[in-house]
């Protein structure tokens, strides 16, 4: 039995999200690049780049994880690129997306022949968190002004709009798009390429499939453009656990659990959010409020309701856990790091990574 905590990505849940890209791909005819952003860990991609066109990144380390590790078509994106990183992005990426003219003008000269895109701004977003909207006021994520982007055609081969966060609702998609084409359109128009970005979570229950890729389909057909999407959460969404150990029980005003793993330092994002972690099927007459083994006082899971009373030694199931938590994983407390484990489409688990004392004292000077 492998030692908790760890990670255990499951490729049979991580096949259904999949399996729905690939019939996105076949009915849109969009290319779908897997967000490294989101999720980068290599040890599963020997089955996502059966149903995936590439990557695309943030940074020059991303950009080049996606060439070395993934293949196919391989974006790269940063918000800013520093004059010392260009030679080697140039080198990993088959497309160079820049996220400003600025950085346009100042780098071209150095993307080696590559189609250059731009990230274009639309002012509007589905984001309900500020800290997440890439249109909140005074935004630097990318360019807004029409004028501007046309003097630079002659230079830009495509666009990414990125202003999808966590959207569910096609209908919200739809009337964004619809903005985006009324202000954008003849700049659209000018284009071989258009990536939509990430944020669309098409891969949720009861996501209209059909509507979603015909719309895909005829805003490719109207612009005469190959349209991509950027996926991060939709395609791993509720596909791993963070498996952990009860290490004590408490009672303070109601029961209290603590786990050998940490909010804080594994599953970084719904600390930021202030959101509560999933534990199914959380039903049961013992309710207890699971905390993590930090010393931040507020390292809280959630609180959940479990069929028997926990004690030291219960094994606890935190669901979907692949999004945004091994790319952000951190060694605060110098707690032990999860190991990640990865359950076969056969059944079988395996260990592929470990991390040690020495992992922690080699990220430190």
């Amino acid at each position: 039995m492998i030692q908790t905590p760890y990670y255990l990505i499951d490729k049979a849940s991580l096949l259904r999200n999949l399996q729905c890209i690939a019939r996105i791909r076949q009915e849109s005819g969009a290319k779908v690049l897997l967000a490294l952003k989101c999720f980068a860990t290599w040890s599963v991609f020997d089955l996502m780049r059966e149903h995936m066109d590439g990557t695309t990144s943030s940074s020059l380390y991303e950009v080049r994880l996606g060439r070395e590790k993934f293949g196919g078509e391989t974006h790269a994106y940063s918000v800013a690129y520093a004059d010392h990183e260009m030679d080697e992005v140039a080198a990993h990426a088959d497309k160079i997306i820049f996220n400003s003219l600025g950085q346009l003008e100042r780098h071209i000269g150095r993307t080696a022949g590559k189609p250059v895109g731009l990230r274009i701004n639309p002012g509007i977003s589905a984001s309900n968190y500020d800290l997440a909207d890439p249109s909140r006021p005074f935004s630097r994520l990318g360019e807004h002004d029409p004028a501007r982007i046309a003097a630079a055609m002659d230079r830009i081969d495509g666009f990414m709009i990125h202003n999808n966060c966590e959207n569910r609702d096609f209908g919200r998609f739809e009337a964004m798009l619809a903005q985006i084409e009324a202000r954008y359109g003849e700049l659209l128009h000018r284009a071989n390429w258009v990536s939509l970005g990430g944020g669309i979570h098409f891969t949720a229950p009861g996501y209209p499939l059909s509507a979603f890729c015909a719309r895909l389909k005829a805003f490719a057909q109207t612009y005469g453009v190959q349209v991509y999407l950027e996926p991060g959460e939709a395609a791993i969404s509720d596909c791993a656990s963070l498996e952990v150990t009860v290490l004590d029980t408490l009672h303070n005003g109601k029961p209290l659990a603590v786990v050998d793993a940490s909010i804080e330092a594994h599953m970084l994002d719904l600390l930021i959010y202030r959101l509560q972690a999933r534990v199914e099927p959380d039903t049961g007459p013992h309710r207890y409020m699971v905390y993590g083994k930090s010393c931040l006082a507020g390292d809280v899971f959630g609180e959940f309701s479990f069929e028997q009373a926990l004690q030291v030694g219960s094994r606890i199931s935190i669901r979907d856990a692949a999004g945004y938590t091994m790319v952000k994983k951190n060694w605060f407390n110098g707690l032990t790091m999860p190991a990640i484990a990865v359950r076969e489409l056969d059944g079988s688990e395996r260990l592929v990574r470990q991390f040690a004392y020495q992992d922690y004292v080699d990220s430190l000077s």
